[in-house]
């Protein structure tokens, strides 16, 4: 079976992912006109400025910390460190690269999530790929598969492997027992989940942007602590992204790594942002607000709090080419030569808060699947999260190597039903933008106005867009 597994994982992150993933990104950076570079100050504007109170749905700003909670994990301590040691410090410009193009393939999965959302039994919005998949190309089936690969990698496998990063650390920083670890976070979790998903964007838009604050202070302090070094540390990033540093792994090592780490990171393609995107209530009432706000979340994930760790760790003596200091240890390295022994403390409650919210945040997509493939009641639900939760003190104390490999392979799997989907129904994705940036320009605010859509007659609910028309 593992063997298997692998060829599957080979053929999909090795070829099919890392390729195509990149690709769509460039595709609809030129499609859309660099949207998330003329438009970079809607982004925040959608988040600041929304105002609505639709019972039916979140807040933009809970919905960017919702899908913030589960992008920023492990990751991005951890992953950006491998990225550094294997690929070298040019790794973290190709992240860069990867996050600016994935930043519109963020806005156009969110976008068509919050085109075709629904509602649910209890009036609340809901959808993501497996509904604009099924709605917007006629292909059920394809639906089912993706909302099956999504529920078995973010509501189970991917919640295991975080737990196990947080029992792992608590075991080295404090001699924390992983099985006591794994039920704690388990019961506090559960206080979490079984609130659904109002709950979890209530949490997650406290938590995440304390954690994002805090983490990005001590980066500040540090690189305030060595300005003088920090020039010399952007030459080496530059230097190495294009080979030109004979320390470093390579230009193609820094490409791939970079491109791999980033892709993995920042999520964007994946089809997992967009099941949160879709409870969203837009403010402007426009599919495209809800795009431009995801878009800020791959800006923020990657360019920011990647970069940070990134930069903790170069001006560190920490990365040593060759040495077996990698990953989460590298990490705790150079915070240690930093701020001295609380550096691996920090670190530790780091990895706890990033991979805690990450368990809240892969949960809440899992709702949005369970939703489309009819097992969206009360009692389907909590069967969800009591296995869900189940994973989480199994993960703990248990090795998940494995199980991982198995959750990579679904993963891989939904991410090219969502990239093939998103493609096919770019055009859609076009003619929202122009729509939605066309009143911008004129000063004015953009609303949906689903009349003007004809051809989506019979695909979305206009009963959710057409409240001015009705007005």
């Amino acid at each position: 079976m593992d063997a298997i597994i692998n060829f599957i994982n080979s053929i999909l992150w090795d070829y099919i992912l890392v390729y195509g993933l990149l690709a769509v990104g460039i595709f609809f950076t030129f499609r859309l006109g660099f949207l998330q570079f003329r438009y970079f100050p809607e982004m925040f504007r959608n988040v600041l400025s929304a105002k609505s109170t639709d019972r039916s749905g979140i807040t933009p700003f809970q919905a960017l910390c919702t899908s913030l909670a589960s992008r920023v994990g492990t990751g991005n301590i951890a992953g950006v460190a491998v990225a550094l040691y294997i690929g070298g410090p040019g790794a973290i410009f190709w992240m860069w690269m990867v996050a600016l193009v994935g930043m519109a393939t963020a806005y156009a999965e969110s976008t068509l999530a919050q085109l075709y959302k629904v509602r649910d039994g209890d009036n609340h919005y809901r959808g993501g790929p497996a509904f604009y998949i099924a709605r917007g190309l006629k292909a059920h089936w394809a639906g089912v598969l993706f909302s099956v690969c999504l529920i078995l990698a973010f509501g189970l496998v991917f919640n295991a492997v975080q737990a196990n990063s947080i029992a792992d650390s608590m075991e080295v920083a404090f001699g924390l027992p992983k099985i006591w670890v794994g039920v704690a976070l388990a019961v506090v979790a559960g206080i979490v989940v079984f609130g659904g998903i109002s709950q979890i964007a209530n949490v997650a838009q406290f938590l995440v942007p304390f954690m994002a604050v805090i983490y990005l202070l001590v980066a500040i302090f540090v690189i305030a602590t060595n300005f003088s070094e920090v020039p010399g540390v952007f030459g080496q990033i530059f230097s190495g992204a294009f080979g030109l540093d004979a320390a470093a792994g390579g230009i193609f090592a820094a490409l791939l790594q970079g491109v791999r780490r980033g892709l993995f990171s920042n999520e964007a393609g994946m089809g997992s942002a967009p099941n949160i995107a879709a409870a969203a209530t837009p403010d402007p009432h426009h599919p495209s607000s809800q795009g431009f706000v995801q878009a800020l979340g791959v800006f923020i994930d990657t360019l920011v709090i990647c970069t940070a760790t990134a930069l903790m760790i170069l001006l560190s003596s920490a990365l040593v080419p060759g040495s077996e200091l990698t990953g989460t240890p590298l990490t705790q390295a150079a915070m240690t030569e930093h701020i001295g022994v609380i550096g691996t403390y920090f670190v530790a409650i780091a990895i706890l808060f990033f991979a805690f919210t990450s368990i809240i945040g892969n949960y809440a997509y899992a709702e949005s699947a369970m939703v489309f493939i009819g097992l969206g009641s009360k009692a389907g639900l909590i069967g969800l999260r009591i296995v869900a939760l189940g994973m989480v003190i199994w993960g703990a104390y248990q090795s998940v190597s494995t199980v991982f490999n198995a959750a990579d392979a679904a993963m891989g799997l939904m991410a090219t039903v969502n990239l093939v989907a998103i493609v096919l129904l770019s055009g859609t994705v076009v003619k929202l933008t122009r729509d939605y940036t066309k009143q911008r320009d004129k000063g004015i605010e953009p609303v949906f106005h689903a009349k003007d859509y004809p051809e989506l007659a019979n695909e979305i609910d206009s009963t959710i867009w057409d409240r001015h028309d009705q007005g």
